[in-house]
């Protein structure tokens, strides 16, 4: 195959918790060589089984807040009642898009929406859906093992993620994996060849004569 020098991707992948969006990225990690996952960084403590740079980048609440002051962050939020905060870096992923590496972001529709706004001519998002409520709750159990009011909390939170389908390019159902994936690469595929995207076309096109 013909290798023409393009410009990168960021692949986001959303989706209530439970729908499958984790495995979608993994099974594409594990087959497409020049996609990589983002590595967010976070104010939480590090956990015993956890590296600094592989699973996360651990940062004190100061240099987060370094990180905010220098733009250094291309999307960030705080969970768990504003405790921990976490963020995508910007530079590593600059990088990668210069250089024509992919990058797949495993985020939820605001940090999309940061994302876009901070890179417009470089995202492309998909929004995996289950193929139902009932299969989304039976997930939710098999997965956790989360009790009733858990599970029901779950079950609002992605009733109210849901309602921003509309905001994403594509939309998948994850009713069986291995078609779901398919499907998104087949969109991380187009997005590869996308005229714009392939910085090296006028040379290519120069050299057919």
């Amino acid at each position: 195959m013909i290798d023409i020098p393009r410009r990168g991707v960021c692949l986001v992948l959303s989706a209530p918790s439970g729908a499958g969006k984790t495995a979608i990225a993994d099974a594409l990690l594990a087959t497409e060589p020049n996609l990589e996952r983002s590595i967010s960084v976070t104010t939480r403590a590090r956990r015993p089984q956890e590296t600094d740079g592989v699973h996360y980048h651990f940062l004190t609440e100061d240099g987060f807040q370094a990180a905010l002051r220098d733009d250094a962050l291309l999307e960030w939020a705080r969970v768990l009642q504003g405790t921990h905060a976490y963020g995508t870096p910007r530079a590593p992923v600059e990088t990668a898009l210069a250089e024509g590496r992919d990058v797949v972001f495993d985020i939820d529709w605001q940090g999309h929406q940061q994302l876009r706004d901070k890179l417009p001519a470089d995202v492309v998002s998909v929004f995996v859906l289950p193929p139902n409520l009932a299969a989304l709750r039976s997930r939710l159990v098999g997965r956790a093992g989360d009790q009733g009011p858990e599970i029901e909390r779950r079950m609002r939170v992605a009733g109210e993620e849901i309602c921003h389908w509309v905001e994403f390019d594509h939309v998948v159902v994850n009713e069986h994996l291995p078609t779901a994936t398919e499907a998104v690469r087949a969109v991380l595929h187009a997005a590869r060849s996308a005229t714009g995207r392939m910085t090296g076309l006028p040379g290519f096109i120069a050299g057919l004569g």
